[in-house]
């Protein structure tokens, strides 16, 4: 008699289905994940994402190929800086660590960087797992884990994470360290560009809290992460603290939410299926038939992003314009709302967003008349 299907092996089942049959799943990353925290309403996202469907395959086979990603300079360049942050054991690194985040402890003489290496993923997060026991067991120290392993459970199935360095500190204490290839220019960077490592760092420092939380010491995993980028126009590392503490929330909530997408997926229309492999107007329809929240920022962040932008425009949706538009309008939630709203068509005008609009037109109006004189 076969076993009866659980909660769990349900759920991975009907994702398997929407993915389509003999499709392999694609892995969630920590960038893919911390996309979602930056988008935490879009439920096409959400549900792509946890049926392991290629958005890159799916946005071509639409007819709307994703330019999503990063060039082979960037990633040639961004290597050869993380090499020079590590080198000699990681002394620099440590050093920053160190300057940025513990002043108290001893300063890193020497620092314990054990081999991580191990077959296959499971593997390897089984090693990086002992290797932050063993090191919270003989306290006193520094040690530098270079690109461990970490999992975290996403939708009942384990993602594969690998920070690019967690530091262990004197009192057993954990650091996640990102290294990043833009630069810090006279001590800041892109505020954008910090948010998106904010978010990456934060999906870190979940898993790590799960590998704490499995050990009795129960080490603590610093909210505040380490981010290291190039000083200016230099190849010379500079740091700065980020506190992620927000971003680890937002991400949690997400996750938290995404563990729940069979919600989702109920909802959808019985034979939905997302593989590229499909006839052109039957995979558009699948794709329509979840909801997305597209935005501006989508554009470096999601593959599907211009063919979810198309969409939006052809709607005639105000989250085209962005988010902070959005926010001001309220109950307002196409142009052609907005438009009507300002010529006092349509609308209350005891509505804020309404009665700016309508003032906003008529000094427009105004401003056109005395040009005109």
């Amino acid at each position: 008699m076969p076993l009866p299907r659980t909660r769990g092996t349900a759920l991975r089942q009907r994702l398997a289905e929407l993915r389509g049959p003999d499709v392999p799943a694609k892995a969630l990353d920590a960038r893919a994940l911390a996309a979602l925290a930056a988008n935490p309403g879009c439920a096409r996202r959400a549900i792509l994402d946890g049926a392991g469907v290629n958005k890159a395959d799916l946005a071509s086979a639409l007819g709307s190929p994703s330019a999503f990603g990063q060039s082979q300079f960037a990633l040639t360049r961004g290597n050869a800086f993380e090499a020079k942050v590590k080198a000699d054991g990681g002394a620099e690194l440590l050093r920053l660590v160190h300057e940025k985040l513990d002043r108290a402890a001893e300063p890193p003489v020497e620092a314990r960087v054990p081999d991580l290496t191990a077959s296959g993923p499971q593997g390897r997060t089984a090693r990086t797992a002992l290797e932050l026991r063993e090191a919270v067991a003989h306290p006193g120290a520094w040690t530098l884990l270079d690109h461990p392993m970490l999992a975290l459970d996403v939708a009942g199935s384990p993602a594969f994470l690998e920070p690019d360095a967690v530091v262990v500190h004197p009192d057993g204490s954990w650091t996640v360290v990102e290294i990043k290839s833009f630069p810090l220019l006279d001590g800041s960077a892109d505020p954008a560009k910090v948010g998106a490592a904010a978010r990456q760092a934060a999906v870190y420092v979940l898993a790590l809290e799960e590998v704490a939380a499995r050990l009795e010491s129960s080490p603590r995993v610093r909210h505040r992460i380490l981010l290291v980028c190039p000083r200016d126009f230099s190849n010379l590392p500079a740091a700065s603290a980020v506190d992620i503490r927000k971003q680890r929330a937002v991400t949690a909530r997400q996750l938290a939410r995404l563990t729940r997408i069979e919600d989702i997926a109920e909802g959808l229309p019985e034979g939905t299926c997302f593989s590229p492999e499909l006839p052109g107007e039957e995979l558009t329809a699948a794709v329509e038939s979840v909801p997305a929240t597209y935005a501006p920022e989508c554009l470096s962040t999601c593959e599907l992003a211009f063919h979810c932008r198309t969409r939006s425009r052809e709607a005639g949706a105000v989250t085209s314009l962005g988010r902070p538009v959005r926010a001001e309008l309220g109950g307002l939630t196409t142009v052609e709302d907005v438009l009507a709203a300002a010529r006092g068509e349509t609308g209350d005008a005891s509505d804020p967003a309404v009665a700016a609009l309508r003032r906003a037109a008529a000094l427009r109006a105004e401003a056109l008349e005395a040009a005109c004189r």
